[in-house]
């Protein structure tokens, strides 16, 4: 019998096989881009969504996949099954994830509405950690001087979005007036954040909650 979690984690790994986020292969089926967010797969109080078997279809016909290649998807942990037909149930060590520019980052339609990747443009980096179980991870490419000493220009910044973010946490921040920073996070209210600004050139920042389209978890960088 087919588990809740199988299910999802299948259409994880197919969206994964297509370099693309769960997001991004919504999108590619016509469907609605946040109909596989994580967020959408539990209500309110807690009880099991199921994707419908229409969009699964949707899904398997926009990426020309199997029902044979989706089941093996759903095999838990095991890529034999997948090599078997040519296919990999999940990414391995060094597998590559979207990558986009500090600077282009605070356009809009890279992301969805919960600061996952999404949309077109993005360029891909190898990321040196099997992220299957991170979905949506990312990575952004510092540009300019602004986050010196701890980051310098061309330093590649892995953030998960959705990840929970706690007091010192490093994170990636967007307004919704479009603008992306790296800061650490000193403290977060009901109302407001107050962040800490890497280069001490600059000041620190505190943001209406109202006033921030998301915020992520910082949780690698190359240096």
């Amino acid at each position: 019998m087919l588990s809740h979690k199988q299910i999802w984690e299948a259409i994880d790994r197919l969206a994964e096989r297509h370099e693309l986020t769960p997001s991004g292969l919504a999108r590619r089926a016509g469907l609605d881009p946040t109909s596989f967010n994580k967020s959408k797969r539990l209500s309110a109080d807690g009880r099991l969504r199921w994707p419908s078997t229409e969009s699964i279809a949707k899904v398997l016909d926009a990426t020309g996949a199997s029902m044979e290649q989706f089941f093996a998807f759903m095999q838990p942990a095991a890529s034999s099954a997948g090599e078997r037909i040519g296919e990999r149930a999940g990414p391995p060590p060094g597998s590559a994830i979207p990558l986009l520019g500090f600077a282009q980052a605070g356009a809009g339609g890279f992301f969805d509405d919960s600061g996952f990747p999404a949309g077109h443009g993005w360029d891909v980096v190898e990321f040196p950690a099997n992220p299957s179980q991170r979905s949506g991870v990312y990575a952004l490419e510092v540009q300019g001087e602004s986050m010196m000493p701890l980051y310098r220009d061309g330093d590649v910044l892995i953030v998960e979005p959705g990840a929970q973010v706690r007091r010192n946490d490093r994170v990636v921040v967007r307004t919704c007036a479009g603008e992306v920073m790296a800061k650490v996070l000193l403290r977060q209210s009901p109302r407001s954040i107050e962040l800490m600004s890497l280069n001490p050139e600059h000041p620190n920042r505190t943001l209406d909650l109202a006033d921030v389209d998301w915020i992520a978890r910082i949780i690698w960088a190359s240096q």
